[in-house]
């Protein structure tokens, strides 16, 4: 495998004494789309969130191994967790847009962070809703409460807003989960054009999601990772049965 951006280096995790993930080693190659794919409770999401220390406050956890970026642990204890979160962000499958308009929500990070130039913020407002496919629908009412826009749309704000801040891994967690086929197909054809600049790890909502989007696929079944190959050899010729199976629809 390609050396990674992300480097998870045999990684268990136990919640309240239940191993959820067991023994993963993968690379998570740069500008590319990598898919953590498999059925309910095989530790997908749970792996997402350590990438960015989501689950730091969780308590009655037991980790083992790293996660290196760029080369180094983000659990050694001298990393800044905000600014690692600026490096890695994420979106939740559902649309949570704060309140107020589709400009405060795109700007609410840079703001955070101290960015006060307009012509700084306009550029940043315009780069990070183009990025999220949402420009041309959405340019001529940025000052419109966030919460007008429809489901498809709020998760391309998400998305955008995560952008703002230009991370260089972004996370999303069955982003398209919830939304009809048309923003779905948007949301999608938006990776194409984020893997560019960016390390994308997407948790799909379907095998065919998977399989259409995936340059790069890790099959979890019980928390075991059992299958890491690019995209088009998994879903086309996979070489553990219980691969085979779960693409083709045997089980899950």
């Amino acid at each position: 495998m390609v050396d990674g951006k992300i480097v998870i280096d045999d990684v268990s995790y136990a919640y309240g004494g239940d191993w959820i993930l067991r023994n993963v080693t993968l690379h998570v190659p740069p500008n590319a789309v990598t898919v953590f794919f498999g059925p309910a409770g095989g530790g997908k999401t749970t792996l997402l969130r350590l990438i960015n220390r989501l689950n730091d406050l969780v308590e009655d956890t037991e980790m083992s191994g790293r996660i290196l970026l760029d080369g180094k642990d983000i659990y050694d204890r001298r990393v800044n967790v905000p600014n690692l979160r600026r490096r890695v962000g994420m979106v939740f499958a559902l649309p949570l847009p704060i309140p107020g308009t589709i400009r405060e929500n795109v700007l609410y990070g840079p703001k955070l962070a101290g960015m006060n130039n307009p012509d700084q913020l306009g550029d940043i407002l315009e780069r990070s809703l183009m990025q999220a496919a949402l420009w041309d629908e959405v340019k001529d009412r940025l000052d419109s409460p966030a919460t007008a826009l429809s489901g498809g749309q709020q998760q391309r704000l998400c998305i955008a807003r995560s952008l703002s801040l230009e991370p260089e891994v972004l996370l999303l967690d069955e982003p398209t989960s919830g939304l009809d086929p048309i923003s779905t197909r948007k949301v999608e054809e938006s990776l194409y054009e984020l893997k560019q600049n960016y390390t994308i790890i997407l948790v799909p909502h379907s095998v065919q999601q998977a399989a259409r989007v995936a340059d790069y696929a890790a099959f979890f079944l019980m928390g075991e990772l059992v299958e890491y190959r690019p995209g088009v050899d998994i879903f086309v010729a996979p070489r553990d049965k219980r691969t085979e199976d779960y693409v083709t629809g045997r089980f899950g």
